[in-house]
């Protein structure tokens, strides 16, 4: 099964040996030197975290033919799978986060929904066999859950799990490549409140469990860094302007969790044996955004804005950066200043710049940002980059009876008009709690079926679906309800209108609806009826409520002033 990819590896071994491996720039982990344990993890994670966030989520493909193909084929390098496929077409496959998003929650606000560090391209099956299980080596002596030769799911071996049913195992080959991503992971989001904590506490060191720790260090000592990740990492600091240290500097692990733990690193090393030279520390350094790389503002549709933010760290810059937005289309891409402070650049965060992309016709759109004085020699220029698109009409579409209904888990589904280009898709999750009340939550997939985890926390739940193309949302598919005895219905809800008023709420509905109940955001149920009709006022006091219907579960939200 792996003769193709053996004849790829070899073939990318070959291309690398004939090129120099990149250089970590001069001075990037200097304040790491004289630190040990928490205060060196806490000094990475300062130098990591702040970066720039490439344009959307839907656009990872296109980032992903620069981080993730092998070079002398186009085919993507998949570390879930060994099944042929090739850029830029992305059929087939998934964006997939290495460390579970629903380990933070989920949030798409997080800066680690698009992290390009932890996301890699993966085959569709192998994803959703992988759902949010831990890392962690298969107990073979039981039946294997999934297995295509490149990914295990299975039980977890003795010790191992934190408590999950289950483990993803990758291949040897990419075992290395897994650990260090979760060494940056723990890293640059020790900051984060952990939803599940199969392999991550909730500190800010050492973060990664006891177990998980032994798990890493052996796989991060037994598969040593690539050649693959050397250029990756490369890649991504491109795109985003940071990298993952445990693959500039694998020594960082020992210093954190291995042999090394106790001690003061002294930034001797860098990748291992090169050695770091120490930076002018008075002399004006413009650390990001990196010369020649392209912000991608995306895809809008016609009369539309994007807003995309650069990130601008300095080292010592005197006086003011000057920020020039010149030639192309130059009045389409905006920024709030022709300047700024350095003091805000050279801040520990550095500093985050909107830029606006305003388009006004159709088509692709350049321009360049050019970032001087400061002190800097020179200047740095960066591309502008967006396209202005047809604004989308979309049809909505048919959610489907979920599958695979576990006690914890199902699978939604649903079907979406043949032909109609879509970003995502949205599911609307409305969770009736066993502690009482209703929860709401919009969900991000990627295609049907998409996995929705915590159904025990809930006596039933209720889901609808929309497509999203730019931006713009399809009309609400129809919806279903699912209990833990299976499939109670799928329904068409009637249409339902709440208006806010001081005071009190008016119902607005083409004909009477029944069990109305309304909720504060706390989920305490405020107000009930039997049945309402068409300008049914409802006295309430200030505050944002939840209304649903038998004929309309899915809640509105509406505002009493």
């Amino acid at each position: 099964m792996k003769t193709l990819r053996t004849i790829l590896l070899a073939a990318m071994a070959a291309f690398s040996a004939g090129s120099a491996m990149a250089d970590v720039p001069a001075g990037y982990y200097s304040s790491l030197a004289g630190k040990k344990d928490g205060e060196l993890k806490t000094a990475i994670y300062n130098r990591i975290h702040n970066f720039t966030l490439i344009s959307s989520y839907q656009d990872l493909p296109k980032y992903f033919q620069v981080t993730d193909v092998y070079p002398d084929s186009r085919r993507w390098w998949d570390m879930y799978s060994d099944i042929p496929l090739y850029a830029p077409s992305f059929s087939g496959l998934n964006r997939e986060h290495s460390f579970p998003k629903s380990w933070w929650g989920g949030s798409t606000t997080v800066s680690a929904y698009v992290d390009l560090n932890h996301l890699y391209p993966s085959e569709m099956k192998a994803n959703t066999a992988k759902s949010n299980y831990p890392l962690g080596m298969v107990d073979t002596r039981s039946s294997v859950k999934f297995d295509n030769g490149i990914a295990k799911v299975g039980y977890p071996v003795n010790g191992q799990g934190g408590g999950a049913a289950f483990v993803f195992e990758p291949d040897d080959e990419y075992k290395g490549d897994f650990a260090r991503t979760y060494f940056y992971m723990a890293t640059c989001y020790q900051n984060l409140t952990w939803k599940y904590t199969f392999m991550v506490a909730q500190n800010l060191y050492p973060t990664l469990t006891p177990w998980a720790v032994d798990l890493l260090m052996k796989w991060h000592r037994q598969d040593p860094v690539s050649q693959k990740e050397r250029d990756r990492n490369e890649a991504v600091y491109s795109i985003q302007n940071n990298r993952n240290p445990f693959i500039d500097c694998p020594i960082l692990a020992e210093y954190l969790w291995g042999e090394r733990k106790g001690q003061a690193y002294d930034g001797s090393t860098s990748g291992g044996d090169t050695p770091v030279t120490p930076p002018d520390l008075g002399t004006p350094d413009l650390v990001a955004p990196t010369r020649g790389m392209t912000l991608d503002m995306g895809q809008v549709a016609e009369g539309k804005t994007a807003v995309t933010k650069l990130y601008i760290k300095g080292d010592h810059l005197r006086g003011k950066l000057a920020l020039t937005i010149y030639s192309g289309n130059k009045d389409m891409f905006t920024i709030p200043s022709g300047s700024l402070d350095g003091s805000l650049a050279n801040a520990d965060e550095g500093y985050w710049l909107n830029v606006t992309y305003r388009p006004t016709g159709l088509g692709t759109h350049e321009s360049k940002l050019v970032i001087s004085d400061g002190g800097i020699t020179g200047s740095v220029s960066v591309t502008l980059r967006g396209e202005c698109l047809a604004t989308p009409i979309l049809t909505a579409c048919t959610a489907l009876p979920p599958s695979s209904i576990e006690s914890d888990r199902y699978l939604a589904e649903w079907d979406s008009p043949e032909g109609e280009v879509v970003d995502y898709w949205l599911i609307t999750r409305t969770q009736y709690l066993t502690s009482g009340g209703v929860q709401t939550e919009e969900i991000v997939s990627e295609g049907s079926p998409q996995e929705i985890t915590g159904f025990d926390e809930s006596d039933r739940e209720t889901y609808s679906v929309q497509s999203v193309r730019l931006g713009v949302r399809s009309p609400m598919s129809n919806v279903v309800t699912v209990d833990h005895a299976g499939i109670r219905g799928v329904i068409t809800e009637e249409p339902l209108v709440v208006q806010g008023f001081t005071g009190f709420l008016r119902i607005i509905c083409s004909s009477p609806q029944t069990g109305c109940e309304i909720y504060d955001p706390s989920g305490r149920l405020a107000a009930a009826a039997a049945e309402v009709e068409q300008n049914t006022d409802i006295p309430l006091p200030t505050g944002i409520y939840l209304v649903r219907t038998a004929q309309h579960p899915t809640p509105v939200k509406a505002v009493v002033r």
